[in-house]
């Protein structure tokens, strides 16, 4: 199955905002709705943004609920793992699926301090793999692993059973993603884990220029691309 997932990592690479922090539910919603009008068979996952639903199952079935309702989208993903099992067993007993998102979770960077790897000793990677199987006992369809050392990588997809979605994580999950704009080249700086597929920013930067260069030297519009007007009728 293929799965477009509208992150909220949208508010760093679309809104120039330096974190996922300041991002909000109505933010999620527009590119959200926009992402599932443009899709015919992806399965369409929306993060629930910072500050929606940490404070209690309700308040976090209320908003992922909004979220369905509003966009068309088929699942909603949350980050966190031992803290948030109740949420997602609230959720998913509900009627509403959810993905989970261990390892790095970026929401939380105002308590990490940085966003470098995580499990890379043996009891951080003790603690990552107790919030994978606590969030699929709770009933998560699917787990985005992200920034964490190969060998938990391994060992979560080996021993939990929902399907494990690496974001730095293993070629050893069962699935990968990036952010679209970080493996096509457009952002200046990416993390480690991304390999560029393509380098459209310096190809957008020369296009543009381009068209303001002959847009000053008058050269642009050419005669092709205008309109002449319609020649008279006889008679």
């Amino acid at each position: 199955m293929d799965v477009i997932l509208v992150g909220d990592s949208l508010g760093m690479v679309m809104h120039g905002l330096e974190t996922t922090v300041p991002v909000t539910v109505e933010m999620m919603i527009v590119h959200g709705r926009a992402v599932v009008r443009g899709t015919k068979r992806a399965l369409i996952v929306v993060d629930l943004p910072f500050g929606s639903y940490e404070a209690s199952p309700v308040e976090a079935f209320h908003t992922a609920a909004r979220v369905l309702k509003e966009t068309g989208a088929g699942a909603v993903k949350l980050e966190g793992g031992v803290r948030m099992a109740e949420t997602v067993r609230f959720l998913v007993d509900r009627g509403i699926p959810v993905m989970g998102h261990v390892g790095l979770t970026p929401q939380a960077i105002n308590t990490l301090g940085s966003f470098k790897a995580r499990g890379r000793d043996e009891t951080e990677a003790g603690q990552i793999f107790e919030d994978a199987v606590a969030i699929s006992h709770a009933g998560a369809f699917s787990i985005v692993l992200e920034a964490i050392a190969e060998p938990l990588a391994r060992r979560i997809t080996q021993e939990v059973a929902p399907p494990t979605i690496g974001i730095g994580g293993s070629a050893a999950c069962d699935g990968q993603i990036l952010v679209l704009e970080d493996m096509l080249g457009l952002a200046p700086r990416v993390p480690k884990f991304v390999k560029k597929y393509a380098e459209l920013g310096p190809a957008i930067e020369a296009a543009v220029s381009s068209y303001a260069e002959e847009v000053r030297a008058r050269t642009f519009p050419g005669p092709e691309h205008v309109y002449a007007p319609k020649a008279p009728k006889a008679g």
